[in-house]
């Protein structure tokens, strides 16, 4: 018996199908062992050893492959052709190794770019070992990755609480964002003026020109400033005589790109399907390892995590078959187009991602979901297209002369373009981030010295735009060109941050949260070596070199170490004041900007006497006054009109004004749920009222006037008709709802302060839950269909504390950065096996029950981690985030640091460590955590 192991079920499964019965398919479900997540898993003092531990779910499928392997002619290892891939083998045969599972059984190693059966019976007659070089860059990395998150994060929780951790790349990938960010805010707009004649040739055909030159000098883009001069130029050329001085007509040929690599396929989908870095990934996989269309499973494009762009000749030729049946000859060119990669650290020699078979046209497919068949068509037209004809393009320039009124001669210029041979154009172009229009309509039919005339001339207003915002798509393209991280981790690299909450989404583009801010400063303040982006590259260079063979990955460690632990140390020794000082200098202009009365901006608007500066709480950094405790006015710490935040949770209370009935203080406030609103402080055993905040609202929208709405609910809407009852609206712990003798229904959240007696008598006809309490029942988020190992219904649904996936009597969490409607298939089995493993014992919440139909036997599949404390995983189609969460668990240092800085010093002389699990020492760092 031959056993062969792959990562995922979804593989297995295909692959079955095309081997015989003399081999057997295991799906290792990912990595079945990792780096555990405390402190001494890797030892510099000793040479850097690592230990390793099986994950707990992994255990029930590594004893399953070591079963298997007992007694077996040969064990094939098929994992990915990645080093992550390469990585997952070496693992297998380590364990396999300690449990005496291998003894005469031949190992072997095969790779494939493809899940077909050529592709797979081809790597089957060529096996090779396992590629040391490969597993040693993983080392490497993953040591890297985790001395950085283990020695530096807990430095981060000492000296800036509420931040979570420090990941190598992931801190990089956040300097980006934050400096943009930066950019953003230090711009300055800046007023010019365009003039534009509308003109027309001898036929009459109509053309736009544009002032470019006065007395033959020029004109920059900032010469006319204003509207004064524009209108005087406009006037000056308003209808005076043209003549055309020179017609200038250029071909110009536009190649095709090349076909796609992971960051070009992540950046593509985002600006053309609006997908995910993650949502990209997670549906290319599906695709890669196998899709049933109609009655046959087969993977439909090649492998998806590559840095290469390189095609096979075979593939090549199958591609320019498919262009001449399907478009002609003419759009076939006359020699292959053969690419090459021109990544400095690309990864080893995969092709692009292709089709398998171009003759399997998108729009001829069945059984593919619609988001796998608009990726699927995104892929094919790029790889066709990139063998296709280059386009032809005609480009037009006329330089226009006209007589000024003012006795001064001016020149115009009108540009054009067409397209004379589409080419490749004709199945597919590349989205651009900009929205300039390059191919515009072609300009009429203009001779030299051809008199015109002008239908009118305009003056328009510009104003300089400062640069946009990163999406995730440019923001991979910018750390691709930086050479910083792996394109196979841009995807949890995004995710991480969103994780962690030092960035959010707005309208597709990313905001640096002010905890995001905070530990990029602090990281550029005291670790500014680690930040900078040409040290991150070059250890990417460093690392290709140790997969090349050509460097030692020991010695890479100890290059790196030696400063780092140094740098660290030095950082240690820091009082809490000297790391706020540090901070309130390089964050001063975000946190106080000027004022446009020239007012100082750090000066207290409560007490009108305390200087504002940063504090350090026990919920993260916040704004407060010098004059604490007399004056206890705090903020969070970037400001809005109503002096609120614009996103993150306050640190201390914000004061919104006072309540004009009571005269009390209406604050904004942060408890262990999330923030709500205060009246008041209570007294004589009292409690103050509070009104919570509506999930989902962002607090810059809390102002004083939507603070007093809140603390006003629940509010009488008037009797019901019928029973005279009072009905009652209001938030409650399932959201907003109207109530009536018990009976509760859900209502839209702005409805609450408007809802009139007539329709909240028809929402409560139309559907009550019938019991006090309880929440009235909600549709599912996404329907996953049968469980595929024991059948029973799965779905997506929205819960109290978040969404789960809801199988029999089993509830498994969706894990907090995962969109819910994301979720496929694969991963609900996985979570819901996890979840039934950890109800074990815990009152028997989560364990499997006979409506669940989840027998003893339960195949559970083991996880992929991240890395530890925040950075990337390289497979980030398994990524889970329990890593960096035990280390949060078990190094969790609570700084006893108080408002006052004085304070603050001795708490950081003698820090109490609070661990949820247990006090860990770090021998790396050579400290207590």
């Amino acid at each position: 018996m031959n056993i062969v192991i792959v990562e995922s079920a979804a593989k297995a499964k295909t692959i079955n199908k095309y081997l015989g019965a003399d081999y057997k398919v295991i799906a290792s479900y990912g990595h079945v062992r990792d780096l555990p997540a405390k402190d001494g898993s890797v030892l510099p003092d000793n040479d850097f050893e690592m230990t390793w531990e099986v994950e707990a779910d992994s255990n029930r499928i590594v004893n399953e492959i070591a079963k298997a392997v007992k007694g077996a002619d040969r064990l094939i290892l098929a994992t990915d052709p990645d080093r992550e891939g390469e990585a997952i083998s070496w693992h297998l045969l380590k364990i396999l190794e300690q449990k005496r599972a291998l003894n005469g059984v031949s190992v072997e190693r095969v790779a494939f770019n493809a899940v077909t059966k050529d592709a797979i019976l081809t790597a089957m007659k060529n096996p090779r070992k396992i590629d040391e070089p490969l597993v040693d860059a993983y080392l490497a990395r993953r040591a890297l990755d985790y001395l950085v998150g283990f020695t530096l994060s807990p430095v981060l929780w000492r000296k800036l609480p509420g931040a979570r951790s420090a990941g190598r790349v992931q801190s990089v990938a956040l300097r980006l964002v934050v400096d943009r960010e930066a950019e953003i805010e230090a711009f300055r707009t800046r007023e010019y003026w365009t003039v534009e004649a509308a003109l027309k040739n001898g036929g009459g055909d109509a053309f736009t020109a544009r002032l470019v030159a006065r007395a033959g000098k020029k004109l920059d883009k900032f010469d006319i400033p204003n509207e004064a001069l524009a209108h005087a130029y406009r006037d000056a050329i308003k209808g005076q005589s043209y003549r055309v001085d020179s017609v200038d007509a250029k071909d110009h040929k536009r190649n095709p790109a090349p076909p796609f690599t992971t960051s070009s396929l992540q950046q593509e989908a985002s600006r053309k399907l609006g997908l995910s870095p993650r949502q990209t990934m997670q549906i290319a996989q599906k695709l890669y390892e196998g899709i049933d269309i109609g009655g046959e499973t087969v993977g439909l494009i090649t492998y998806m995590r590559t840095d290469g762009v390189q095609i096979v000749g075979e593939a090549i030729a199958q591609a320019r078959g498919q262009i001449e049946s399907q478009f002609g000859a003419r759009y076939v060119p006359s020699a292959p187009r053969i690419y090459k990669t021109k990544a400095k650290n690309a990864q080893e020699a995969h092709e692009a991602i292709r089709p398998t078979d171009f003759g399997r046209q998108p729009d001829k497919l069945r059984g593919l979901s619609a988001e796998e068949a608009r990726l699927y068509k995104l892929i094919w037209q790029r790889a066709v297209a990139s063998q296709m004809a280059s386009a032809d393009i005609e480009r037009t320039t006329a330089e226009i002369s006209v007589p000024g009124k003012d006795g001064v001669p001016y020149g115009v210029r009108a540009t054009g373009s067409v397209v004379k041979f589409d080419g490749f154009m004709r199945l597919y172009e590349e989205g651009r981030d900009d929205t300039d229009d390059e191919d515009s309509a072609r300009l009429p039919p203009l001779k030299q010295g051809e008199a015109l005339k002008d239908s009118g001339v305009t003056a328009a207003q510009h104003f300089t735009e400062p640069p946009p915002r990163y999406t995730e798509a440019t923001l991979i393209r910018e750390m691709e060109r930086l050479g910083i991280g792996r394109p196979s981790t841009y995807a949890s690299t995004m995710a991480v941050l969103r994780e962690r909450e030092y960035v959010k989404l707005e309208k597709k583009r990313l905001v640096p949260e002010d905890k995001g801010r905070l530990v990029t400063t602090f990281l550029e303040a005291f670790f500014k070596r680690y930040v900078e982006y040409d040290f991150t590259a070059y250890l990417e260079d460093r690392l290709d070199q140790i997969s090349d063979g050509k460097l030692d990955w020991k010695a890479l460690l100890r290059e790196f170490w030696q400063d780092f632990i140094g740098a660290v140390t030095d950082i240690k020794d820091l009082r809490v004041t000297q790391v706020l000082d540090a901070l309130n200098e390089l964050l001063g202009p975000h946190i106080f900007p000027a004022k446009e009365d020239g007012g100082d901006p750090r000066l207290c608007p409560l007490c009108n006497q305390g200087q504002l500066s940063l504090k350090i709480g026990k919920f993260g950094a916040f704004v407060g006054c010098s004059n604490y405790p007399e004056c206890r006015y705090t903020r969070q710490l970037k400001t809005g009109e109503n002096g609120n935040g614009d996103g993150a949770a306050p640190a201390g209370d914000t004061v919104l004004g006072n309540d004009p009935e009571t005269g009390l203080a209406v604050c904004l406030k942060n408890g262990r749920f999330g923030p709500y609103i205060q009246l008041g402080e209570g007294g004589d055993g009292e409690k103050p009222k509070r009104a919570s905040i509506p999930g989902g609202m962002g607090l810059a929208d809390v102002d004083f006037a939507y603070a007093l709405k809140l603390l006003a609910l629940p509010r009488e809407v008037g009797p019901h008709p019928e029973t005279q009852k009072t009905i009652m609206a209001g938030f409650g712990r399932y959201g907003p709802y109207v109530e009536h003798d018990g009976k509760y229904v859900k209502i839209d959240a702005e409805e609450v302060f408007t809802i009139g007696l007539n329709r909240a008598v028809t929402v409560i006809a139309e559907g009550g839950t019938g019991g006090k309490g309880r929440a009235p029942k909600t549709e599912p988020i996404k329907v996953l269909g049968e469980h595929p190992e024991k059948g029973g219904k799965m779905e997506v649904l929205a819960g109290r504390f978040g969404p789960y996936i809801k199988w029999g009597k089993v509830n498994a969490t969706i894990p907090k950065g995962t969109e819910p409607q994301d979720v496929t298939v694969d991963e609900a089995v996985r979570l819901i096996a996890a979840r039934i493993e950890a109800g074990d014992g815990k009152k028997g919440r989560g364990k499997p029950t006979k409506s669940a139909k989840a027998p003893a036997k339960e195949k559970k599949p083991a996880k992929a981690k991240t890395a530890d404390a925040g950075d990337e995983a390289e497979a980030p189609k398994k990524a889970k985030t329990a890593a960096p969460k035990k280390a949060a668990a078990n190094g969790k240092a609570k700084s006893s640091a108080k408002e006052k800085s004085a304070k603050a010093d001795e708490a950081d002389k003698k820090p109490k460590a609070k661990a949820s699990a247990k006090k860990t020492t770090s021998k790396a760092a050579g400290g207590t955590t």
